[in-house]
């Protein structure tokens, strides 16, 4: 990747740049910085800003809806929506099942569903994690069993973000019983009014709703709903997974932003009668942070020059999530040590209470979030394994 900007590249990063300033409010931006997710209609309305201007699926290829950008464009979109404390793109349909749905999908279901998820008028959820089949998704129950020309499921899946407000689902489910337990696992496409679907939230340590189990109660869903081959959903549940993982090297270069709000806040803060950005310790632990964020970014600039160019980067993709959600925990934990006790108040949004910094409410919610980070996506013990055997040998 060539970061010597030529004139059109200058070009495109100064209309990258503008937009962003008129398009991110400032509240935004708080939540952003802190690494806490938006509303989901925030999310709905920044998509639908993206789409508007060409841009709604930035890694998708020109005929499905994407912009073709050069992995230079790229990497100047990731960095000047780092730059301007813009939202990620979170939406599970652009970044998720979008991507799956035009690798292994019918025609039919690209014209259904592909230009909904660009637009947003469709929201996604992911039905992969149930109780006893977290990291081990291959032991999944939830079975989809033939009925003509539906598929009836029945099962239970779990921490399903946002089902409460999705429209759509995607859905693994076995549809056959094998000796292997990865084998006899489809891939389905729900639709969330479907009857038999129940959904109920889980209270999660941020104190804020993400998260969901949803219950499928002979659920019937079209046979036409099915990706790809009945049988053959592990391996695209796995391609997806890979992809989730992909997504953490956007975020990756968020890491930066984020260590300049904690050096901001110890800019402010004083311990001993002067700042605490001026204790060597300190520097030298907030130093240590920027040094390994830099490496991060380098991964992520390779990574971003793998995928245009279609070579392999699943194991990068995993390095980059293990890395990236540790630096995020680390950072956020850093600010809060920053913080101090005024930390503690981070629920002082929800009550309309101005009195206190704006980061201080938005870096306990974060440091609480991160926990998850290396959790979700599979999980970082997952990853070491994933590295270990693919890339080690061992």
């Amino acid at each position: 990747m060539n970061l010597d900007l030529d004139e059109t590249e200058r070009a495109f990063r100064d209309e990258v740049r503008s937009f962003f300033a008129i398009r991110v409010p400032g509240a935004w931006r708080d939540r952003v910085r802190a690494g806490i997710r938006l509303e989901p209609t925030d999310y709905i309305t920044y998509q639908k800003c993206l789409a508007a201007r060409g841009w709604g699926a930035p890694t998708w290829p020109l005929e499905f809806g994407g912009t073709g950008w050069t992995p230079t464009q790229l990497f100047i979109f990731e960095s000047e929506a780092s730059l301007a404390d813009a939202p990620g793109l979170f939406h599970q349909g652009l970044e998720l099942i979008g991507p799956i749905i035009f690798t292994y999908g019918s025609a039919e279901q690209n014209a259904q569903y592909l230009p909904r998820i660009i637009s947003a008028d469709d929201w996604w959820c992911q039905g992969y994690s149930e109780p006893g089949a977290g990291s081990d998704l291959a032991s999944l129950r939830t079975r989809a069993i033939r009925d003509g020309d539906y598929y009836v499921i029945t099962g239970q899946k779990m921490w399903t973000s946002y089902a409460h407000v999705a429209s759509h689902m995607f859905v693994l489910a076995r549809t056959s019983v094998e000796k292997r337990k990865q084998s006899g696992i489809s891939l389905l496409l729900i639709d969330m009014a479907t009857p038999g679907i129940t959904v109920r939230p889980i209270d999660s340590l941020d104190e804020r709703h993400h998260v969901n189990e949803v219950f499928l109660d002979e659920v019937r869903v079209p046979v036409g709903n099915l990706v790809g081959e009945e049988g053959n959903g592990w391996s695209y549940g796995k391609a997806l997974l890979d992809r989730e993982r992909g997504v953490t090297a956007a975020n990756a270069l968020r890491l930066a932003q984020q260590l300049r709000a904690v050096r901001e806040a110890a800019g402010r803060v004083r311990h001993g009668g002067r700042p605490l950005i001026e204790e060597p310790a300190f520097r030298a632990k907030l130093a240590q942070l920027e040094i390994e964020t830099l490496g991060v970014e380098a991964m992520v600039m390779r990574v971003m020059t793998q995928s245009s160019s279609g070579a392999e980067s699943r194991l990068s993709a995993s390095m980059i999530k293990l890395r990236w959600s540790e630096l995020l925990q680390r950072a956020t934990e850093l600010w809060v040590e920053v913080l101090g006790y005024e930390a503690a108040v981070f629920r002082a949004l929800d009550h309309g209470d101005v009195s206190f910094p704006a980061d201080m409410p938005h870096a306990m919610h974060g440091a609480l979030y991160s926990r998850v980070t290396s959790i979700y996506g599979g999980s970082n013990e997952i990853q070491r394994n994933i590295v270990a055997r693919r890339w080690l040998g061992l």
